[in-house]
């Protein structure tokens, strides 16, 4: 499968920010199955641009939703395939006890927030609640299962031919800090990222600045590392950038945290516009 990086930002920069390599766009990840299913992990602002360069023959998507903040599906209404009457569009969300995800994500796509309401949209359009489970899309295995951060919401694992990737980039795992090395089941997420090939992982926080952001929901670039590893997790690609990072902080974090951790796994940052191929 093919795992293309189309928005790595945890929200829009700041002004006057350079996002040359590392983007300007919120999060979405599209992968491309061996015999063409296409999924888009996301709808943040990078869809628009994943959107407008897809073949107009495609003729089904699957995007599946990890949460409803924002950064997450600010994009949903600039996606193309949306506005087509040829294309059927799956949207799988985090399940809700309240609300079916149309009422929830129709708050986002209806005036006065957005002039086209989800039922005026053309293409054919299906909402799912993701199950707290596997289930089948094309050749893709998924697993969705609830990870820690606030509100509702999943994380996924995607598998393929013996092959899988772990998408979680909203997470905060609770390690426990100091409970690196026993055992894993009691981690959030750890059955999604186990012996994984690829994991996007939120990495937003140093280690320095997680002390004063503990509970926010998301990681530091230690904890990222940690996690891969109790998880025996393939490469591991920092996600969801500071909106306040330049580039070379960015790099700086990285070598950083490989120089001080030395994980057994290749560690990259996620650059806008990436191509991960795993096969």
């Amino acid at each position: 499968m093919k795992i293309t990086l189309w928005g790595t930002r945890g929200s829009l920069p700041e002004a006057g920010i350079p996002t040359v390599r590392y983007g300007g766009n919120t999060s979405c990840v599209s992968v491309q199955g061996r015999n063409g299913t296409l999924l888009v992990l996301d709808a943040g602002s990078g869809i628009r641009r994943f959107g407008a360069g897809l073949d107009p023959d495609v003729r089904e998507v699957d995007i599946l939703l990890t949460h409803l903040h924002m950064d997450h599906i600010q994009g949903l209404g600039f996606f193309k395939p949306l506005f087509s009457p040829n294309a059927r569009v799956n949207i799988w969300g985090p399940p809700s006890t309240t609300m079916h995800l149309r009422e929830r994500l129709g708050r986002y796509l209806s005036p006065p927030l957005f002039p086209v309401r989800l039922r005026e949209l053309p293409c054919d359009l299906v909402l799912h609640d993701a199950p707290r489970g596997d289930f089948q899309v094309g050749e893709f295995r998924i697993g969705a299962n609830f990870i820690s951060h606030p509100g509702s919401t999943v994380g996924y694992r995607i598998s393929e031919n013996g092959r899988s990737i772990a998408y979680m980039p909203d997470h905060e795992p609770v390690l426990g800090r100091e409970r690196l090395d026993g055992p894993a089941d009691w981690i959030s997420g750890c059955g999604l990222a186990r012996d994984v090939d690829l994991r996007i992982h939120d990495a937003q926080y140093t280690e320095g600045e997680y002390d004063s952001h503990i509970g926010w929901g998301h990681s530091s670039i230690r904890d990222a590392i940690a996690f891969a590893s109790i998880a025996r997790a393939g490469k591991l690609v920092a996600f969801h950038h500071d909106p306040a990072r330049e580039d070379a902080e960015i790099d700086r974090i990285i070598q950083e945290a490989n120089d001080t951790y030395e994980p057994r796994f290749e560690l990259v940052a996620g650059e806008e516009g990436a191509l991960f191929e795993v096969n």
